[in-house]
């Protein structure tokens, strides 16, 4: 009787609440299960801590925790579920204090990540589950991975864990490997992992390596999306290595054979290609005429005659060309172009067409400070320089006598092939009146004329025959003049004798004065004239002209 009663104070003593007991399963009933645990009452279990109750039997044995004695109707109350969860828990707390490394299986997605089943439920941050961490959670859920336990907190029964930590420890694993095996110049695979503006980043299993634009194709490629799309696969050569910052620069160009290899026999200088324009910029059109092999139109290579401002008034992007190999640079990979030539230049005979001396038709296309730019066709221009617009007058700007558009004629005066220059005069379709001057005026005629420019030094007189003769300050009146514009006004007639007439300076000295003046009288005028120096008293037209200080024209607004 007394090893009874210790044996019940033994067993009572075996039984304590939050213990794992083993027992045996007496009744499995709906929504409940009837487990033996040795004590005086049998406990019960709810039939959901069960994954697979339907393959329990009677009499097996199970492990639970006791979780009371006796409730209000004398029933212990036990769990499966509790039981299992603070095995487990024993177990993840080893595994931290290990390596932390455990598989578990993603239950569902939450507010900021997943909850993934350990043997107990824990957090898995959106931040951890990848390297990028990715949009759409769900695709996880249900799938089993590796898991490192980063944090946990054994008051609350928390568990943090990480996928991320895993997949960076592997990828370092697998660079580092990559890194003591691969070489400069050798072939590897990959897939494109990114794409930017100025390349294209290649997972190498585990390795990133750059491809950069200019080492994707021998050819033109405006963004690596023109070539390349994400997650395609990839045979590339390895061309730099750095171990140390852990980078590798790829090529795919040189995968394949360089098409720029012997472009000087397959392209010599004046041969005729053809190809297709793949793109427009201000200076000229580059032409794809081989895959990987593009020439350079020059804007001034498209045409001998034409004004052609930009290449896109006369190209199109994929528009076929013809053109003509001016140049070729293998080392720079520049192949120079030209459609122009393709077609015999005008100015090589531009002399047969524009013989000097030639009377020519042409439209007042520009005018500038010095000169007409004039139209004789297409492309092909002649220059007028005021020098050449009269005979008599001295023009200071072209539109004293011209204005755009002005259909006119002209003289050919000379040719320059080498600058494809031509230059015209009008004043050459008339004789020029100074050749015969002198019997037109003589010493001691008495002209009238007006008054056509004042300058300081004297008056310009307007003759017949569109004539200037200039009557100096000296020679206005018998009295002294202290200022021309006091005397004479731009638009009054007078009447003045020729003092003077000089073919080669091309000037006709006037005296008001000497109106009236006997023979002899005007024979001293003369010669008095004659001392006046050019440079000084201002006698020679061109130097007269030049040199005004003040300049008084009819119309003039100036006082």
């Amino acid at each position: 009787m007394i090893e009874m009663k210790d044996l019940i104070a033994k067993s009572m003593r075996d039984f304590k609440e939050g213990s794992i007991v083993k027992g045996r399963i007496l009744e499995l009933r709906h929504r409940e299960v009837l487990v033996d645990i040795g004590y005086k009452s049998e406990g019960v279990i709810s039939a959901s801590e069960f994954d697979d109750i339907d393959d329990l039997q009677v009499g097996d044995e199970v492990e639970v925790l006791l979780c009371r004695l006796e409730n209000d109707d004398g029933m212990v109350i036990l769990s499966k579920e509790k039981a299992a969860y603070k095995q487990n828990w024993e177990k993840i707390v080893k595994v931290f204090q290990g390596d932390g490394l455990i598989k578990g299986k993603v239950k569902a997605v939450v507010k900021g990540g997943l909850t993934v089943n350990i043997g107990v439920e824990a957090f898995l941050p959106g931040s951890q589950i990848d390297i990028v961490p990715p949009r759409d959670l769900q695709q996880f859920v249900g799938n089993t991975y590796d898991f490192k336990i980063v944090k946990i907190n054994d008051d609350r029964k928390n568990v943090v864990l990480s996928r991320r930590e895993i997949i960076e420890q592997e990828r370092a694993e697998k660079r580092q490997r990559f890194l003591d095996t691969i070489k400069i110049g050798g072939t590897v695979k990959g897939t494109v992992k990114n794409l930017t503006d100025f390349g294209a980043f290649i997972d190498l299993d585990g390795m990133d390596g750059l491809l950069h634009i200019t080492d994707m194709t021998w050819g033109r490629l405006g963004h690596p999306s023109e070539l390349l799309k994400v997650g395609q696969e990839l045979e590339v050569v390895v061309l730099d290595i750095n171990k140390e910052k852990e980078r590798v620069s790829l090529g795919l160009k040189q995968t394949q054979k360089n098409p720029w290899d012997q472009t000087e026999n397959r392209f010599p200088v004046g041969a005729k290609v053809k190809g297709k324009v793949t793109n427009l910029v201000p200076y000229g059109a580059f032409v794809e005429i081989e895959e990987g092999v593009e020439g350079l139109i020059h804007v001034s290579e498209l045409s001998w005659t034409k004004r052609i401002a930009r290449p896109s008034d006369v190209l199109a992007v994929g528009q076929e060309v013809e053109a003509v190999v001016l140049g070729v640079n293998k080392e720079e990979q520049k192949i120079s172009l030209g459609v122009r030539q393709l077609e015999p230049n005008p100015w090589d005979e531009i002399e047969h067409r524009y013989q000097i001396g030639k009377q020519v038709k042409g439209i007042v296309r520009n005018m500038t400070a010095y000169g007409a730019f004039v139209e004789l066709e297409e492309g092909i221009d002649g220059m007028i320089h005021v020098s050449d617009m009269s005979w008599t007058r001295k023009i200071n700007h072209p539109s004293e006598l011209l204005k755009k558009g002005d259909e006119m004629e002209a003289v050919v005066i000379d040719i320059d092939k080498q600058n494809q220059r031509i230059s015209l005069g009008i004043k050459q379709l008339e004789g020029d009146p100074w050749k015969d001057i002198d019997q037109k005026y003589k010493i001691g005629d008495l002209v009238k004329g007006k008054v056509s420019k004042i300058a300081t030094f004297g008056a310009f007189i307007a003759l017949e025959g569109d004539i200037d003769g200039l009557v100096h300050i000296s020679q206005i009146s018998e009295s002294h003049v202290s200022k021309v514009k006091d005397v004479l006004k731009p638009g009054q007639e007078i009447e003045a004798r020729v003092i003077k007439v000089d073919k080669t300076e091309r000037r006709i000295g006037l005296s008001m004065k000497a109106a009236n003046y006997s023979e002899e009288e005007i024979k001293r005028e003369a010669a008095a004239f004659d001392t006046l120096k050019p440079g000084e008293d201002m006698v020679g037209l061109e130097q007269a002209f030049a040199a005004a200080a003040e300049e008084y024209r009819p119309g003039d607004r100036r006082k």
